[in-house]
Order: C-alpha cells, then structure tokens, then sequence
C-alpha cells in the first residue's frame, strides 16, 4: 500500500466536496475548502485572496450567470511535494444539462492543516486553447511535451 493513499483520499474528498458544493449553488460551503489565505486565480485572471472571499463571490456567482451550472472534474495527478502538501492537476468544466469537453485545466495546491485536514490553499484555472496551442506547436515543434497530457 502507498504511503499517502489515505492522504490522496482525503484530497479527492476535499475536491469531491467542492464539486458538491459548486453543484448545489453553495458558495460558503465552496470557500470552506480553502484556507484563510488561499489565493484563487480564475481562467479570466481574476485573483480572489481567502476563503471568505471566495466563497463570497462564488455564492453571487451561483445566484447570478453561473446559476444551474454543475461542475464536472477528472485528476490527472496528485503528487506530495512534502509530508504536508501535495499539488494536484485535473481537467474540468462547468456545464448545464450534459457535461462535455473538459476545456480547462486546473492546479491546486493544498496543505495538511494542523487538525489533519487537508485545504486548498492555491488554485488555478487554465482554459486549454487546442488552435493556439496547435499554431505553436506548428511553429515551434521543440516545444510540443514528450507526452500527450489531453
């Protein structure tokens, strides 16, 4: 048995639980996975400093355009930088009806707090743009990564 498999399930209940709380439209429930000082950068740039805030705008978010919409989240990896922290990469996408195409792509650093809990204290959201992308690549071959990470 790997020595974090009981720290990697408590990092996807941490994100299944913000999965949950997205899909329910509850914004403080969202930000309660954050810490005090967590920094959140969405895929448009905006940069959201603390829980609280967080979870603030999230809930005038909900209650607004992003009203309805669920989340959906594949990981792609988590991977322990140390006994108390662990950067996690997944792809993911909000969607109403069916979920589609995952277009974005998200990291997330957490950290052990000192209750044993695990929070996310940085996210990023990324959204994959496949024609900039190619067009670089085109140009530039060297810098296509050894591994498709689709």
């Amino acid at each position: 048995m790997n020595a974090h498999t009981a720290d990697t399930r408590a990092i996807t209940a941490v994100l299944d639980r913000l999965t949950t709380a997205w899909n329910r439209g509850d914004g403080s429930a969202y930000g309660a996975q954050f810490t005090a000082d967590a920094t959140y950068i969405t895929y448009v740039g905006t940069l959201y400093i603390g829980a609280q805030e967080i979870g603030d705008a999230h809930q005038v978010l909900f209650d607004s355009f992003l009203k309805g919409t669920n989340l959906a989240s594949q990981t792609r990896s988590i991977r322990f930088t140390g006994p108390d922290t662990a950067l996690v990469i997944t792809r993911g996408d909000t969607y109403k009806g069916k979920p589609g195409k995952l277009h974005k792509i998200q990291t997330y650093t957490l950290l052990r707090q000192p209750d044993g809990d695990w929070k996310i204290a940085a996210f990023q959201n990324t959204k994959h743009q496949a024609v900039m992308e190619a067009i670089s690549f085109a140009f530039q071959p060297a810098s296509k990564p050894a591994a498709t990470h689709a």
